[in-house]
């Protein structure tokens, strides 16, 4: 059956998927990060051998594993097609309601459920670009999830047709489904031997056409200030507020650059996310992003040189800084290994799509997995407003996804 003829299931997937709460928490240090991460995750093994894949799996963990099976005689590289199940933080992902609107009209969009969430085609201009499209949008009480139920719904859909349709030649496809990708931890302790895959391709794009094969390069830093307790009926030159140490540090810092609010493009930044602390301790929690990873060292030099600042301000008070790798910019991986981008480009160009490729001012699983030995770009799947009640989706921007996979795994196993 021609994938132009194929009634696709994406859509009745994604709005499925999206219904089953599975928020991760930056602040647990389980892993997965939530337990209900693993009821979408045994939905979708239940799914996948009903399809008639006969190997899925979830493990302890929460990982999901899955092989399509070759359908060829070739030696073709085991290919891995990866989402994420968990939404972010950010915004309420429970009791999502999904709402379908056919042929989207152009207007802008006002949600039901709280009239005053509206996805205006201002704000969101590629709206406009979707015209006569089937919208999915949540009702206005949460976000949607289509970061990155979309991608996991492209890829069951593409499950399905593949097994359904055995003349269509490809090698093996591994399926991973991981969690915690929105707090940083998506394939922290994924089994690659298990996996045994060669090259990877991630499912958390946007727009169509976009093709991702740089991101940001990142770090954590932390910065604590110690200052010197006293009674306060008798801190007369003696107390050193470390809070007031840690406020005069994060007033030092930028307003007009060098921040997200003032950066864009290929410009990195660094941002404070959280601050904590009292009268004795004081913690300032930033992530430094640039595309250049030896710039990372240049930013966090100028934040020890501002919180030493700040310090001498303080004459008694100290600080230390500590730094944690993130991830790297997968294009470092990238640049090594052409063909995965190229093959994904010309998949693009075979469903009939003009390629955009695309520098990620963020990470993807697929960032670390290049550094773990998959080399692994970024696709498209058409989720749009991420992280917040305005998210939004195509269904014809996911069914083109799914027909892009289509042609990517054959033209891995024509060019064989």
């Amino acid at each position: 059956m021609s994938i132009n003829n194929y009634q696709h299931t994406v859509a009745e997937r994604f709005m499925r998927y999206v219904q089953i709460d599975t928020q991760s928490d930056p602040t647990s240090s389980a892993q997965p990060s939530t337990e209900k991460q693993k009821g979408l995750s045994r939905v979708l093994v239940d799914d996948l051998l009903a399809i008639g894949i006969k190997d899925a799996t979830l493990d302890d963990v929460g990982y999901v594993y899955a092989t399509i099976p070759a359908t060829t005689d070739k030696n073709v590289p085991v290919l891995c097609y990866c989402s994420h199940v968990d939404t972010a933080p950010d915004c309420s992902g429970k009791d999502v309601k999904p709402v379908l609107r056919r042929n989207y009209d152009g207007t802008d969009i006002v949600l039901p459920d709280d009239n005053s969430v509206v996805i205006s085609t201002k704000e969101h201009p590629y709206l406009l670009e979707r015209i006569g499209d089937d919208i999915i949008t949540a009702s206005g009480k949460t976000l949607l999830g289509a970061d990155d139920k979309a991608g996991v719904a492209i890829i069951m859909d593409l499950a399905n047709y593949l097994i359904n349709n055995p003349s269509i030649k490809h090698g093996a496809i591994r399926i991973l489904f991981t969690p915690d990708e929105e707090i940083g931890r998506g394939v922290a302790a994924v089994d690659m031997k298990k996996l045994g895959a060669q090259f990877g391709y991630t499912l958390d794009g946007g727009e169509r056409g976009h093709l991702e094969g740089e991101t940001f390069s990142a770090d954590a830093a932390i910065v604590t200030f110690t200052g010197v307790s006293a009674h306060p009926g008798y801190a007369k030159d003696k107390m050193v507020h470390a809070i007031k140490v840690a406020a005069a540090f994060v007033d030092a810092l930028p307003k007009n650059e060098w921040c997200p609010e003032t950066t864009e493009g290929m410009q990195g930044f660094v941002h404070p996310t959280a601050i904590e602390g009292g009268l004795e301790k004081a913690t300032v929690q930033f992530i430094v992003r640039d595309f250049n990873t030896a710039q990372l060292a240049v930013h966090e030099q100028r934040l020890r040189d501002i919180a030493a600042g700040a310090v001498s301000r303080f004459p008694g008070s100290s600080y230390t800084f500590v730094v944690k790798e993130q991830y790297r910019n997968m294009k470092e991986v990238l640049d090594q290994y052409p063909n995965v981008m190229d093959y994904a480009e010309a998949a693009y160009e075979r469903s009939g799509m003009k390629v955009k490729r695309m520098s990620v001012r963020g990470g993807t699983d697929g960032s670390r997995l290049s550094f773990m030995g998959l080399p692994c770009p970024n696709l498209f799947t058409g989720e749009m407003g991420i992280h917040s009640k305005q998210e939004y989706v195509s269904v014809q921007d996911m069914e083109k996804s799914v027909e892009m996979l289509v042609n990517l795994a054959a033209i891995w196993e024509e060019r064989a």
